[in-house]
């Protein structure tokens, strides 16, 4: 199974991964990026349109 990692240094809470994966990203009443660390995997493709999307590349996917 895959697990996300963010890097919060990198992470500019821009939002296109709730976009591309709502169902595993979302953004808070900040405007704060939350995420499930693990997922399921039916939801593969949309995370990794996520990490495609990330202007600043702060997605990475783990086995």
């Amino acid at each position: 199974m895959k697990t996300i990692d963010v890097d919060r240094s990198l992470c500019d809470n821009h939002g296109q991964c709730a976009i591309a994966a709502p169902a595993v990203f979302r953004m808070n009443s900040d405007g704060v990026l939350e995420y499930e660390e693990t997922f399921d995997d039916a939801l593969l493709d949309e995370v990794e349109e996520a990490v495609d999307v990330c202007p600043v590349q702060a997605i990475f996917l783990k086995d």
